[in-house]
């Protein structure tokens, strides 16, 4: 296109009677088009618009414009990404869930299965062994608890096998242990005896508690005569039952006859002859070592007196 020929320069007065303003670039240009307007016409007006819209489009040829078929292509990707987030979410979600279930289902079906084969016929008790007897026949208790057999071990009943064992009084304490599939284990407890009480029903076996072990018409062998007043239930008993279990290993043995009347005055027999005085059962450890070295020192001795384990009195 033809670039317009240049404005004619206006008259000397007419400049002059004009006044001047401070005109920058922009104001300069758009006076420059006013007048080419004037003298042109319309068409040099419309040559300039369209000179100025493609000056326009060629200074932004870079930057497309945007169309609706950008803006919807736009938004369908983002739906697309979006509900491929939310498809991944769901499914991470979703195995999660079925991993938890999964393991949730596995502990409650073991321990399910677990309790119903406990009390089923496939633990049952087909064995039941005693252990800690030694003075009681194992056998004889392992017949009083065979009620038991045929029962499954997580049933059977505590109250029933204390019941079967109340029948044997040198059992003191006891505990049953279940050895799955078949096997049931009574660990017992027997007392100890200290002595004898004779009566006019013989001899009746009793331990430090003053429980009645067994009667019989002759004396056992290896068990003092008890001589307590007050009897089993005196605080005299007491003390000589466990002035009993204090006397060490071998007197223990050659020991014959227990005396007291009082908590403070127990005696010893010894089978030797020998009379020891012993007193209350406190320190019965100190005066038991004490014995033991007083004897060895002094084996003539017929009287040691203990009461007092600082100070021995030999006779």
């Amino acid at each position: 296109m033809r670039r317009p020929p240049p404005l004619p320069t206006p008259p000397a007065g007419t400049a002059e009677d004009t006044p001047r303003r401070r005109e920058g670039p922009a104001t300069r240009g758009r006076a420059r088009d006013v007048e080419q307007d004037e003298r042109t016409g319309p068409q040099a007006a419309a040559v300039g618009l369209d000179s100025d819209v493609r000056a326009d489009v060629d200074g932004d040829a870079g930057v497309r414009p945007t169309s609706t078929r950008d803006v919807w292509r736009a938004a369908r990707a983002r739906r697309k990404a979006l509900r491929a987030e939310i498809r991944r979410f769901t499914q991470r979600s979703r195995r999660r869930r079925i991993i938890w279930l999964s393991a949730v289902g596995a502990v409650v079906l073991l321990i399910g299965g677990t309790t119903a084969a406990a009390y089923s016929p496939l633990f049952a008790v087909e064995k039941i062994t005693v252990v800690g007897a030694t003075t009681l026949d194992a056998a004889a208790v392992e017949a009083a608890l065979g009620e038991q057999v045929g029962t499954p071990l997580a049933l059977v009943d505590s109250s029933e096998v204390k019941a079967a064992l109340l029948g044997f009084p040198l059992i003191e304490t006891y505990a049953l242990e279940a050895k799955p599939p078949h096997d049931l284990t009574v660990r017992i407890v027997e007392r100890t005896p200290v002595g004898v009480i004779r009566s006019d029903a013989g001899y009746t076996l009793v331990d430090a508690a003053g429980v009645a072990l067994a009667t019989t018409s002759d004396q056992p062998a290896g068990q003092p005569v008890l001589d307590i007043d007050g009897g089993t239930d005196s605080v005299a008993f007491e003390s000589a039952g466990l002035v009993v279990r204090s006397v060490p290993a071998d007197l223990r043995a050659l020991l014959t006859g227990v005396r007291a009347t009082t908590a403070d005055d127990v005696t010893l027999t010894l089978s030797s002859g020998l009379t020891v005085v012993w007193g209350s059962a406190d320190d019965s450890p100190m005066k038991s070592e004490v014995l033991t070295k007083t004897l060895l020192s002094n084996p003539e001795a017929s009287t040691i007196d203990v009461t007092s384990p600082h100070a021995v009195v030999v006779g």
